[in-house]
């Protein structure tokens, strides 16, 4: 395999940007090498298959979507409420809306990996340890709630970047006078998350 890692960075966000736009049935190599505008056969030369190119799209997606650590370090600085969380929650919600398209590459990898027992056994424990980090951040932040409330706000904010980045007017006027998809984070929020974290 060649070792050229900004070719196979810009080989992988190709990727992305053909998985996001085209599904994973036109996810070929091809596709990916006309994307990044190299001669074809050059994703062949970097990746011994799909899966390991998939492997790959799904650590630089985490990459792209992570919380940037500056805007972390400011919130933290803040009390440790509810309105806090609905800042991280709001904080996430950018980050979808921003790299749209990486975030819908994540979830066309997951509709992929129902298909592929390979990749669903790596995108499960890719996904758990999203989450399991979330709780450790979560107590460790001393947030209000406990690792149910997580469970429920990763659930809630799952299906609302879902339906904005993909069918935006089903929430269109489902609340009348509320603000997409702001008022509605606000609502999970307010919903799922508890004002005073309860003692231990």
């Amino acid at each position: 395999m060649v070792s050229n890692p900004e070719r196979r960075a810009a080989l992988v966000d190709a990727g992305v940007e053909v998985l996001a736009r085209e599904g994973a049935r036109g996810l070929t190599f091809r596709a990916v090498d006309t994307e990044a505008g190299v001669p074809v056969g050059t994703a062949s030369n970097y990746f011994t298959g799909r899966e390991e190119l998939l492997r790959q799209m799904d650590a630089r997606l985490h990459q792209r979507l992570a919380p940037d650590p500056d805007v972390v370090a400011a919130l933290m600085t803040r009390p440790k409420d509810r309105a806090l969380v609905g800042a991280f929650m709001r904080d996430l919600m950018d980050r979808a809306t921003r790299d749209r398209t990486g975030y819908l590459a994540l979830l066309e990898m997951r509709l992929e990996a129902t298909r592929r027992p390979e990749l669903r056994a790596s995108y499960t424990e890719s996904l758990r340890g999203d989450l399991a980090e979330g709780m450790q951040f979560h107590r460790e932040a001393g947030l209000p709630g406990g690792d149910g409330t997580v469970v429920v706000l990763y659930l809630a904010m799952l299906g609302l970047i879902l339906e904005h980045l993909t069918m935006p007017d089903v929430l269109s006027g489902a609340l009348p006078g509320a603000d997409v998809p702001d008022d509605l984070v606000e609502l999970i929020v307010s919903t799922v998350v508890p004002q005073e974290r309860p003692e231990p």
